[in-house]
């Protein structure tokens, strides 16, 4: 009986009070971590320290990553944005959050069926001529259930979690202040509170469905001219600002290629249609489908893609755009002063801090361009340029004073860095510089 009743309280959401105490707890538990840490660090030799240093550092990053993912909802949502913030997430943290990318347990399908109700005017029953009680998938905020329309039209309807837009801000607070108490983060103030300034801003946008919509509508306009592209279409009567309406498209899941008999054609075409997608948001639409969870694509036999989700969309200042391209083009072209003035100007390099020896650039360009500078088609199922990145983090926190996050980057950021970890599960293989080339070269 106590194992149902465990079963009840975890399917629906977690109140207001509970979430002030676990957040309130997870504060102080990494926060006394770090100060017996540095107490004890005065009587430790240099090297016991680290040791110690080390555990406690993963210690909070379990701690923080454990708390928010039974609180679904925002805070788990922001634990997994903040994947966005690679270059300021210490190791320890960043791998605990990771385990937030999965599918999260739904929440019971009464809770679903209030929700609907309180947003549509409906229970399900009446809204559609059918809908299947059974989540077709679960994340942090909401979750999405096939259906049919009365019209005949096969639909996913996307369902937020009641309470969470009512707990954003209170989360946020309280992640930036265990992140700042628990030792994990070194960055300077300013950077610290504009990057969560651009978190706050993308997840209340997320949890507003009639933005999202709007995007669904303008993205899929846009991708009319690349027939590679498919979206789905917004169904406006059955939507609103926590219910999302969509037409179903369907398509294979990136972790089923194989079971599917995805060909190698297949796979190095999908490649080369992820490549040219991004480069046409960031820099002809100017505004990107900001999410490259592998759960927000699905891929077809014939190389195309199909897009999902489009809660987290970043819209790009030109200038920014503009200097990205800059800098890429100074970059491939191994003009390491101008890569300098490009970090500065998207925010990167800090001015006011210490020179970086130029040297240091080129040695970033020769890793991160690796897949560009051979003559053959890259192998991303085989590539090892994560792993040669991981060893450059020392060097760069060496440099912490000459360097912060760029915050109106980091959703680019993700995006890069995202895809590319897509492209290694697709095992895609393809030589790309030429296409990088030609839009780079498009002046905005």
């Amino acid at each position: 009986m106590s194992d149902q009743q465990d079963k009840s309280k975890q399917s629906r959401p977690v109140s207001k009070r509970q979430r002030f105490m676990k957040l309130a707890g997870m504060t102080a538990s990494v926060a006394g971590n770090y100060a017996k840490s540095r107490l004890k660090s005065v009587f430790q030799d240099a090297e016991k320290a680290a040791r110690d240093r080390a555990e406690i550092h993963l210690a909070n990053g379990e701690r923080i990553a454990e708390t928010l993912g039974e609180l679904k909802g925002a805070a788990m949502k922001i634990g997994q944005m903040a994947s966005v913030a690679g270059d300021v997430l210490p190791p320890e943290l960043a791998g605990a959050l990771r385990k937030l990318q999965k599918d999260s347990p739904p929440m019971s399908f009464e809770v679903i069926a209030e929700q609907i109700e309180s947003e549509l005017g409906a229970p399900p029953g009446v809204l559609f001529d059918h809908f299947d009680p059974t989540p077709f998938a679960s994340a942090s905020i909401g979750q999405v259930h096939r259906a049919r329309t009365d019209d005949g039209r096969e639909v996913v309807v996307k369902i937020q979690y009641p309470g969470v837009d009512n707990s954003v801000d209170s989360d946020l607070s309280h992640l930036k202040l265990a992140l700042r108490a628990s030792g994990l983060i070194q960055v300077k103030g300013p950077a610290f509170n504009d990057l969560f300034r651009e978190l706050r801003e993308r997840l209340h946008e997320e949890l507003d469905y009639c933005i999202e919509a709007d995007n669904v509508r303008a993205f899929r306009q846009y991708h009319l001219k690349h027939p590679f592209i498919t979206i789905p279409e917004v169904v406006g009567e059955r939507s609103s600002k926590r219910v999302l309406t969509l037409t179903y498209e369907p398509g294979t899941n990136i972790n089923d290629l194989d079971k599917e008999g995805f060909t190698q054609e297949a796979r190095d075409l999908i490649g080369k249609h992820l490549f040219e997608m991004s480069l046409a948001q960031i820099f002809d639409f100017q505004s990107i489908h900001a999410d490259p969870n592998p759960a927000n694509f699905a891929f077809r036999k014939d190389g195309s893609l199909v897009l999902y989700d489009f809660g987290c969309v970043k819209h790009l200042k030109p200038e920014i755009v503009e200097a990205y391209r800059k800098t890429l083009l100074a970059g491939i072209n191994e003009d390491y002063p101008e890569v300098e003035t490009g970090l500065v100007a998207l925010g990167a390099r800090r001015e006011e801090g210490p020179p970086v020896e130029l040297s240091y650039y080129k040695t970033w360009r020769h890793t991160i361009l690796t897949p560009f500078l051979s003559d053959e088609p890259f192998d991303y199922g085989a590539s090892t340029v994560h792993d040669d990145v991981k060893r450059l983090v020392p060097g760069l926190l060496k440099r912490l004073a000459s360097f912060q996050p760029p915050v109106e980057i980091v959703f680019i950021d993700r995006v890069v860095g995202g895809h590319y970890g897509n492209l290694r599960i697709i095992r895609s293989r393809g030589r790309f510089l030429d296409i990088v080339m030609k839009t780079l070269n498009q002046e905005s």
